[in-house]
């Protein structure tokens, strides 16, 4: 299978006329949703899965809008042969209640005053938007989810949606994300509105008809850009790296490329979002606690989907433990819940950048994959007829450590590792055959992942060459790669 995009997308808005009630008690009188959808819903309706986005997402989630270049937010995960496969599912991606992106938020019409809401739009809740993206799904005549899924504070949602509505999903996989704001994630989150409310343009928000307050909304995302990066991966992209100079201006300018890529962000940021939604969402994501009487388990009492909680080793924002916490206490209230961690230094956007461990637990969880969909391809071969020295040469300039060697038709008839170029200095091997190995394990495309893993365990080995039918190498899988995708499981 191929994976592939699903193209180019338009974004769907509908408009609700009756009322929605919030969990704050106020009534909004009317509800647009702005979403999009992927696949195709099967004939029995059984096949839908919903996408929640976190804070600065939106509807668009996969494919290409027109004339952009840029494509959906999670386009890594969404389309054929990815692990949302529009082939066999389908995909509903909605933009959130208090949203700016065609939902009803506070940047929209009151249709009491015919001028944007501002401030006198109500206060919402995790809960607020999932009602509302339970009228979407009334919409669609869908009477249950396949699965619901979301990272970070669309991790909340899909929780809320297994306590809210029990019986309306079969799957739920939270990504980087918590049962429960902590202190910590509030101080960030009022910071950063605080960074908004300080903007002379602001204007208590009503700036619709004037200037909107950018550097505020700049300052506020530079703020929680922070939060979603690792040390790690800002020393590997960043270090102390000087933007365009050679030396330190002793100035209170732009110094170091950290400095500038933050500016960039939160310049970008202000093109695309309003900061009214900024305060709005933030406010939703510190009121969240699904603790009851301090317990989580109760909580998550009646629920009855099965779970995917995958958290994020550098993750720092939404840490593990956050993650495990969720999942012992699914545990103790007798739910189907399985936990992954993955390992990777981007941090909390990790789910959003990871192709190969989101597309494999992701696909996994939902359906069986098979190589194809992780397997390395464009892998350097070794001619039968080459120098030990040139196999070393094409090892280190291609910096990997397994080099299948194919005859003059592409077949596979062994394979080279570093440790046998080690092994021929040691011992003054001159001839490639005195070293590689010819009774070679392989795969095939469509072998299952999991079997392919065992069989690499019971036989000690790192590398799997993958052949076509002719025996010909079209990929390569390793024990490193199965490892990052795999996780640390249980």
């Amino acid at each position: 299978m191929i994976r592939g995009s699903v193209g180019t997308v338009k974004t769907e808005q509908v408009t609700f006329k009756e009322p929605l009630t919030l969990e704050s008690g106020e009534v909004l009188p009317e509800l647009t949703i702005a979403y999009e959808t992927y696949g195709t819903l099967d004939r029995d309706r059984s096949n839908a899965i919903l996408v929640c986005h976190a804070l600065s997402g939106d509807a668009h989630a996969a494919g290409y809008h027109t004339g952009s270049e840029k494509p959906g937010w999670w386009d890594i995960a969404i389309g054929p042969g990815k692990a949302f496969d529009t082939d066999q599912y389908f995909i509903i991606s909605s933009n959130v209640l208090g949203g700016c992106k065609g939902t009803t938020g506070p940047s929209s019409l009151n249709p009491a005053t015919n001028k944007p809401y501002g401030l006198s739009f109500p206060v919402i809740t995790i809960g607020d938007m999932v009602h509302a993206q339970r009228r979407l799904l009334e919409h669609f005549n869908i009477q249950r989810l396949f699965a619901v899924i979301g990272g970070s504070m669309g991790g909340m949602q899909a929780l809320k949606w297994s306590v809210l509505y029990p019986d309306l999903a079969s799957r739920v996989v939270v990504i980087a994300s918590t049962a429960y704001s902590t202190p910590q994630q509030i101080a960030f989150n009022e910071v950063a509105r605080s960074a908004i409310r300080s903007d002379p343009d602001w204007n208590h928000g009503d700036y619709y008809e004037g200037f909107p307050p950018a550097r505020g909304l700049s300052l506020a995302r530079m703020i929680g850009h922070i939060t979603y990066l690792s040390d790690e991966s800002m020393h590997q992209k960043f270090g102390r790296g000087l933007q365009g100079k050679d030396e330190l201006s002793y100035e209170f300018t732009t110094d170091f490329q950290v400095e500038s890529y933050l500016h960039y962000q939160g310049d970008r940021f202000t093109q695309r979002f309003d900061a009214n939604s900024y305060l709005y969402i933030t406010k939703a994501i510190d009121y969240f606690d699904l603790t009851i009487n301090d317990s989580l388990t109760e909580a998550f009492h009646n629920v009855k989907a099965k779970f995917l909680i995958v958290s994020v080793s550098s993750d720092w924002l939404y840490p593990p433990y956050l993650s495990q916490e969720i999942v012992t206490a699914l545990s103790s209230a007798s739910a189907d819940v399985e936990y992954c961690e993955i390992r990777s230094n981007y941090g909390h956007d990790a789910f959003l950048l990871e192709e190969g461990q989101m597309n494999y637990l992701l696909g996994r969880f939902l359906s069986s994959l098979t190589i194809t969909d992780v397997m390395k391809i464009q892998v350097p071969t070794l001619k039968e007829d080459v120098t030990i020295k040139e196999a070393a040469e094409l090892m280190i300039s291609q910096s990997v450590n397994h080099l299948p060697v194919v005859d003059s038709e592409g077949a596979l008839t062994g394979i080279v590792t570093s440790w046998d170029i080690s092994r021929s200095v040691a011992r003054e091997f001159t001839s490639l055959d005195e070293i590689m190995t010819r009774n070679v394990f392989y795969t095939s495309p469509d072998e299952p992942v999991d079997s392919a893993v065992k069989r690499m365990e019971l036989n000690h080995i790192s590398a799997l060459p993958v052949v076509d039918d002719k025996r010909r190498v079209i990929g390569l899988i390793t024990a490193e790669h199965l490892s990052r995708l795999i996780g640390r499981c249980r």
